[in-house]
């Protein structure tokens, strides 16, 4: 990759730490997502947890990252990014740590919900000190290369969390971040300059209390609607309460001189059409790789690390072809033709995925993971470069904010929404299937088999053969819905993205054109 330039001459040195320091809490924030991933079958088992509890390993880590990712941004613009990025540091290594000595899952979740605080921190910094320190071209290439770090970790998560819950043990898919996290907080203490928005306000707490308590009572909504029921006036009222905050969030920031979430460049077409892309890759793309890992160990039989083996086809695509594109693409192609070509190729592959999830064999699912992770590879990096794009580098930090939140909410929201799916689909199976059964002993065989216990069959059903044969099924045709729900998703926010981006904001004259001077470091 040709040596990058930045607004302030740097040597090459000052330019890798840079890199550096911007990329590598990114490639561990998706490292242990990916780890996670694979190693949430033995949690299960080891801590005894059902589909819920499961879900929340995943959600209470991706609710804090994206509730925090905005007032994050704003931290990092105001009190100094480096700052900022030194506090996530420490915070995502300390929970870490606690993640991997939990010894029931209610601690476990708390320790993933401290995570992602750290992660939130970590990477808003992170993004915000990539796009304060590279201008013009520098900057695609700078987001090409975080791109195809984010590739590397989410090629290597699988395998890694594969191999080290089954030679060691799920708790050190955390316990490997420990030191990686303390090599980290050395590097950019002592490598980074510190940088600000001279211009940030006070922080605002309105807009992160009504958004942070409208996306969490919307999460937990979805997540206990398949345990308690849709209709409970609980889970209504949590429906309706995260609807009630997110108003008051937009009003709230609406009425400041200096919001947490600028609301006026949503005025920008281009920017919108970033955004939709970024959330809808997040929901339907990035959930897979937690989804997919469970389907090969609960339906095909295999051990974690050969699950984890089994996702290279997904998984790589996401390093490899970001180097592609900024060799070859986005010289010729505008982001909007980038961002909506890759969303389409998302779209076929998981279309190929549901096809094909009931037959329960690997090789017919090759094609479909292919198609999607080269969808993926395209979007990872020039999601964040298009929306920067049309962003003022004083707003770095909130920019940055911004495009975790959407990124993130998306996996917390996709993730659980598609789960609401896969579990209403097994349920109906099984409803169909066992019409005079007592409705207790089918909810029960329904959360068996949608946290992938295909082999758990209640006390209260007979015919515990049939039952499996059942179980496989009914979970078959639950990973269908999921894969064409999310294609659909894909296919719709294409038809967005290519609406709202608007190829002169992102053509490769522009991309080539030097931007502003951003504010000296001090």
């Amino acid at each position: 990759m040709p040596a990058l330039q930045i607004a302030e001459p740097m040597s090459r040195r000052q330019t890798l730490f840079v890199l550096l320091c911007a990329s590598v809490p990114s490639f561990m924030i998706n490292l242990d997502s990916n780890i996670v991933a694979v190693s949430l079958s033995s949690i299960a088992r080891s801590l005894k947890a059902d589909f819920a509890d499961i879900e929340w390993v995943i959600s209470a880590y991706t609710l804090t990252f994206a509730s925090l990712m905005l007032p994050s941004g704003e931290l990092a613009d105001r009190f100094g990014r480096r700052r900022i990025l030194l506090v996530g540091l420490v915070v995502f290594t300390a929970a870490s740590f606690l993640c991997g000595a939990a010894p029931n899952i209610m601690i476990l979740n708390g320790a993933r919900a401290l995570q992602g605080v750290g992660a939130a921190l970590q990477l808003s910094a992170a993004l915000a000190i990539l796009s304060h320190s590279f201008h013009g071209a520098a900057r695609a290439r700078a987001f090409a290369f975080w791109g195809s770090v984010i590739g590397v970790a989410m090629s290597l998560g699988p395998v890694a969390g594969g191999f080290i819950t089954q030679h060691f043990g799920w708790e050190w898919a955390f316990y490997v971040n420990v030191p990686v996290g303390i090599g980290l907080v050395l590097l950019t203490a002592l490598t980074l300059a510190e940088t600000r928005d001279p211009d940030a306000g006070r922080i605002d707490i309105a807009g992160f209390a009504t958004f942070s308590s409208a996306l969490f009572l919307v999460t937990l909504a979805l997540i206990s609607g398949n345990r308690d029921g849709w209709s409970r006036p609980v889970i209504v009222g949590e429906f309706a309460g995260a609807t009630v905050l997110f108003v008051a969030f937009l009003v709230a920031e609406s009425v400041q001189r200096r919001p947490m979430l600028d609301l006026r460049f949503f005025r920008n077409p281009t920017y919108i059409g970033a955004n939709i892309t970024g959330v809808t890759y997040a929901a339907a793309l990035l959930t897979m790789l937690t989804y997919l890992p469970m389907y090969f160990q609960s339906a095909l039989g295999f051990d974690a690390q050969t699950a984890g083996l089994l996702m290279l086809p997904m998984a790589f695509p996401l390093f490899l072809v970001p180097r592609i594109v900024v060799r070859s693409l986005v010289h010729r192609f505008s982001g909007r033709v980038l961002l909506t070509t890759g969303l389409v190729l998302v779209s076929c592959g998981l279309i190929w995925l549901g096809l094909q999830a009931s037959r329960f064999n690997y090789l017919s699912l090759l094609g479909g993971m292919l198609i999607a992770g080269t969808g993926a590879g395209v979007l990872n990096g020039e999601i964040a470069k298009v929306s920067m794009t049309v962003i003022p580098p004083e707003r770095a930090g909130m920019a940055a904010g911004v495009g975790g939140t959407l990124r993130f909410s998306g996996i917390v929201i996709g993730f659980a929404a598609l789960g609401a799916i896969l579990f209403a689909r097994v349920s109906s199976v099984v409803a169909s299937s066992l019409p005079d059964a007592a409705s207790d002993s089918r909810a029960d065989f329904t959360r068996n088999i949608a946290a992938g216990h295909l082999s758990d069959v209640p006390a209260g059903l007979s015919l515990p053969g049939q039952l499996q044969d059942l179980a496989l099924r009914s979970f078959g045709a639950g990973y269908q819905a999921l894969f064409f729900s999310a294609a659909t998703l894909a296919l719709v926010a294409a038809v967005l993205s290519w609406f709202f981006i608007r190829s002169s904001d992102t053509s490769p004259l522009k991309l080539m054109q030097t931007e502003p001077q951003p504010e000296p470091a001090e």
